[in-house]
């Protein structure tokens, strides 16, 4: 049986205890993840890693946004396009109000998630947006087994739109590539019998990735299989992990954990 390995986003700002946006229990799942690569490595033909990658001035952190007095909004904070036309926000450079207004109102009409302010996370050249280390060693292992690379794919890049999936960003920037479907990647995650997901956070960048990759294969989802013991929610959105498990095997995923896989 042909293998492949989807690690998404499993960086130190959401893994580790101490990361800027810690998913809870986040460490022990990717510590699973790691002895299961080692345990079943040779079984594994690629292993494809999501990146989260942003800056400070990012439509999703808080220096983006400020209300009437110029405060900028607590992290967690969520807000509509109708609360940016009545001025309850309103973006930090008045340059940027009508295009960050329009991708409030693409992200609604997309019926994708609300619009949510996080903290600063997985900023480019920070600890936070490094590679869990008890999982880059066992990556780096398995590298040096097969003299293989591990994939790395980069995304959030783009200031102007939230960037969930790995697949494609929640509002697509026309101008961005980085934006858009790869349609070769997502060929090559198909090219397999067996692709086992992992990664943070279930709710949010694990359920996103896997739809979007599901309906970019026409929604076939049979060769996929979710690690539930590797991947966790974001507090307060455990809803949304529950939901996505729930539709994704009713389209024919399977739920299985890192110890039987």
């Amino acid at each position: 049986m042909r293998t492949k390995l989807l690690i998404i986003d499993p960086q130190n700002d959401f893994v580790s205890p101490s990361g800027s946006l810690c998913v809870p229990g986040a460490d022990g799942d990717m510590d699973r993840l790691a002895a299961l690569i080692d345990r079943i490595g040779a079984e594994i033909e690629a292993i494809h890693v999501t990146l989260d990658t942003h800056q400070r001035l990012d439509i999703s952190h808080p220096l983006w946004w400020q209300d009437a007095s110029g405060a900028s909004p607590a992290p967690f904070t969520s807000f509509t396009a109708a609360d940016v036309r009545a001025g309850t926000w309103r973006t930090r450079d008045p340059q940027a109000h009508a295009r960050s207004l329009a991708y409030l109102e693409g992200l609604e009409a997309s019926q994708r998630y609300p619009h949510v302010v996080w903290p600063e996370h997985c900023l480019t050249g920070t600890h936070g947006h490094a590679v869990w280390p008890a999982l880059h060693a066992a990556i780096g292992r398995w590298e040096g087994e097969h003299l293989a690379r591990a994939h790395y794919v980069w995304k959030g890049k783009n200031p102007w739109t939230e960037h969930f999936s790995a697949i494609r960003a929640e509002v697509i920037d026309p101008d961005d590539p980085h934006t858009q479907p790869d349609e070769a990647w997502i060929a090559d995650l198909r090219d397999c019998d067996r692709l086992l997901v992992a990664g943070e956070a279930l709710s949010h960048c694990v359920a996103n990735t896997v739809r979007d990759l599901v309906d970019a294969w026409g929604g076939e989802a049979d060769r996929l299989v979710l690690l539930g013991d590797t991947a966790s929610n974001v507090p307060g959105f455990d809803g949304y992990g529950t939901a996505f498990v729930e539709e994704l095997c009713a389209r024919g995923m399977t739920l299985g954990s890192s110890d039987a896989a």
